[in-house]
């Protein structure tokens, strides 16, 4: 992990403040690692399902339509989110820097992680109520369908391209549990 590598002198530092820049490094690009890949995957299978959605049945829409739209302001708040862990990164980066005028202060660097924290329970919020939208209108279709395949009518059918947009919400509500997880944990450690 090359971004891991690269550390910068901090001998002349205190050393709460050389812990606080480490962690803040280190868990700051975790969670933009971990949130990106989960995000990028997620928009995928989420574009996926969009389009796939476009070249089938037309009825029933209205319920995974606004699932879709839930999901898809749960990625942008995830966008979000993945900005403000890169931010810890850069506070990271002032911590250790030559002149104390320079450094933000204790407060500052715990209302970064404060505003991660909201942004990411939004996010994960939004992205709860999406997946309930879609799955409700699955489950739905999957009780209206009926028994034996006498009659086929593709808009009583679940599809596996539904169950694409599940999946696409259960990787963003994760995105945005790391994103919780590691603000909640820095919170603690540097409001100590």
């Amino acid at each position: 992990m090359f971004f891991l590598r690269e550390k910068p002198d901090v001998s002349s530092l205190p050393a709460p403040l050389q812990r606080v820049a480490l962690m803040l490094r280190t868990y700051g690009w975790i969670a933009l690692g971990l949130q990106l890949v989960l995000g990028v995957v997620s928009m995928g299978i989420l574009l996926s399902g969009i389009l796939g959605r476009a070249f089938g049945p037309t009825e029933d829409k209205a319920g995974v339509g606004f699932g879709i739209f839930l999901a898809i302001c749960g990625l942008v708040t995830l966008g979000i989110g993945i900005y403000i862990a890169f931010r810890y990164t850069r506070i990271s980066k002032q911590l250790v820097a030559a002149t104390a005028a320079n450094r933000p202060s204790k407060s500052d660097t715990l209302q970064t992680i404060r505003l991660g924290l909201i942004v990411n329970l939004v996010g994960m919020l939004l992205t709860i109520f999406g997946a309930q939208a879609i799955i409700g209108s699955i489950v739905i279709r999957s009780i209206s369908q009926p028994t034996g395949l006498t009659v086929y009518d593709a808009n009583r059918f679940v599809r596996p391209l539904d169950l694409f947009l599940v999946q696409a919400n259960i990787n963003t509500i994760t995105a945005h549990f790391v994103g919780i997880a590691i603000a909640i944990w820095l919170f603690n450690r540097i409001n100590r």
